[in-house]
């Protein structure tokens, strides 16, 4: 049965890189022209059956935001 969630910041991606540690993942994602890393618990990692090539989103959820504009565009 297909999920919905809240959470707006998603970004659909792919797996280019997975790292197993004894407890962490760290899982590398391709976004568009940009790369995500992020840190989950190998357990999530597993029961996700996650691969390098699996189509996934990355739903960031943060208390600090920070928006940068080079300001010799103006």
């Amino acid at each position: 049965m297909p999920k919905q969630i809240s959470g707006r910041n998603q970004l659909p991606g792919r797996i280019i890189a997975l790292n197993f540690g004894d407890i962490l993942a760290e899982v590398t994602v391709q976004v568009g022209d940009q790369v995500v890393d992020a840190v989950i618990t190998r357990r999530s990692a597993e029961n996700l059956k996650l691969a390098v090539g699996d189509p996934v989103t990355m739903l960031i959820k943060a208390t600090e935001v920070m928006v940068i504009k080079d300001v010799s565009d103006d």
